[in-house]
């Protein structure tokens, strides 16, 4: 066995050893278990995108990002926006208006402040708009994990 390896096994071994050392009432309380998720794309865009992570874990994540994208999320408008982004791909602002079915400008930019502000939506180089790459799968798992608690999924 290599040196290296040596020490990585024996780190390992004292980090084991001093979280069984730890009493149980050191130890948090959380819920065991793993919430995962996957998706993958073709089209518009190709993406693929796998988390999985224990309940405790992201319970003990601050809320205010969470609620942000949340809250983010909380509008017939907007919700529209990221339909048509996700569908469509990268839209131009009157064609997002339109979409979304909102009457001024006005309208539309209040809710994609609040999309480009919870990093789902962003801005290209050409001034259109598009979902956040990295957001775009956790965001339509959202869709989609909302949809099963209001009981649209169920046959």
């Amino acid at each position: 066995m290599n040196a290296e390896l040596a020490d990585r096994i024996a780190s390992l071994e004292e980090r084991v050893a001093a979280l069984e050392g730890q009493s149980q009432a050191e130890l948090p309380a959380s819920p065991g278990g793993l919430v995962g998720y996957h998706g993958e794309l073709t089209d518009p865009v190709e993406l693929s995108w796998t988390i999985n992570v224990t309940p405790g874990a992201v319970l003990a994540m601050g809320d205010g990002p969470r609620v942000e994208v949340l809250a983010a999320l909380s509008s017939t408008a907007r919700v529209a926006l990221v339909r048509t982004l996700a569908e469509k791909g990268a839209q131009s602002a009157p064609a997002l208006q339109e979409a979304a079915e909102l009457g001024s400008p006005g309208q539309l930019y209040h809710h994609l402040k609040a999309l480009t502000g919870a990093g789902i939506v962003e801005q290209d180089k050409r001034g259109s708009y598009r979902l956040r790459p990295a957001a775009t799968i956790p965001v339509l798992v959202l869709l989609t994990a909302a949809s099963d608690v209001a009981g649209q999924l169920k046959t």
